[in-house]
């Protein structure tokens, strides 16, 4: 099988370049970044990577569709007090809603079919 080397690229790399402030609702929240790899803001649908700095939060949102991660270091506390660890794959079906904070600070790859929309605004 030939490679096409324009169809595969790095998009995050070890020492964290590219990462940005995690404003997908608009303003940032602090202690969060994010690196978009495939996603569509229109649809709230694809992949990202999304960073909590130790102590940070996520806003309490609602799902429109299935949002799943994968724990990549570190941990988070969602909002019933269930703890996720490295290595664990979460899946929320359309209509949960949580929010989650990491005490620690931890990485997340975030896979989402479908937009999450604020609670409380």
């Amino acid at each position: 099988m030939t490679r096409n080397e324009s169809e595969q690229r790095i998009v995050a790399s070890a020492n964290g370049e590219g990462f940005r402030p995690y404003d997908r609702y608009g303003t940032p929240i602090k202690g969060l970044s994010w690196l978009p790899l495939r996603f569509d803001a229109e649809t709230g649908m694809g992949s990202f990577l999304i960073r909590f700095e130790p102590g940070a939060a996520s806003l309490p949102h609602e799902h429109g569709g299935v949002e799943e991660f994968v724990i990549l270091d570190g941990f988070l506390i969602d909002a019933d007090g269930r703890r996720f660890d490295t290595g664990d794959v979460v899946s929320f079906p359309p209509g949960s809603r949580h929010h989650s904070t990491a005490p620690e600070g931890c990485t997340l790859a975030v896979f989402l079919r479908g937009r999450n929309r604020l609670l409380g605004s």
